[in-house]
């Protein structure tokens, strides 16, 4: 007996009822490394059936802007046996790529982004948010709507559409 996983598109819903060519993504994983890799697996798979091919510039630039997002939510975002929750909508009018991914911890919060520094040589991390702040088009946080915790977010304008 085979199972058959559904389609691609079938995830591929409008978002609102005017805007028929927006596309949306969203799952929750472990907040593991291993849940990390599978979110931006999964996420690199999706945008090339909404037709931001693999091995494109937007393509890249987008799951490096979701990877480091989601590394962050595991590293700084965990909380022992709660998820984290990815959101990803691709907007063909708009040409522009939106990433939320939300963790249940609150204390610790990420720089706003005009107040991310340079890390020194030494320091072992504090570049995720750079590459975040140069590949995306804006990004920014806000704490969780309904919970504890925050969604950090960004966006990324393509230049090939969906």
């Amino acid at each position: 007996m085979t199972s058959q996983l559904p389609s691609p598109i079938s995830t591929s819903q409008p978002m609102c009822p005017g805007d028929d060519l927006s596309r949306t993504f969203e799952m929750r994983f472990t907040s593991t490394p291993r849940g990390a890799r599978l979110a931006r697996r999964l996420a690199a798979h999706r945008l090339d059936t909404w037709g931001i091919p693999y091995g494109t510039g937007p393509h890249e630039e987008i799951v490096l802007v979701l990877g480091e997002l989601t590394a962050n939510a595991v590293r700084h975002g965990h909380v022992p046996r709660r998820d984290f929750h990815l959101l990803l909508r691709a907007s063909a009018p708009a040409r522009t790529v939106r990433i939320e991914v939300t963790d249940t911890r609150t204390e610790r919060t990420p720089p706003e982004p005009e107040a991310v520094s340079t890390p020194g040589s030494e320091d072992d991390g504090g570049r995720g948010l750079l590459l975040v702040a140069a590949l995306a088009t804006r990004w920014g946080w806000h704490l969780r709507r309904g919970g504890p915790g925050k969604t950090v977010w960004a966006e990324c304008v393509f230049a090939t559409p969906t």
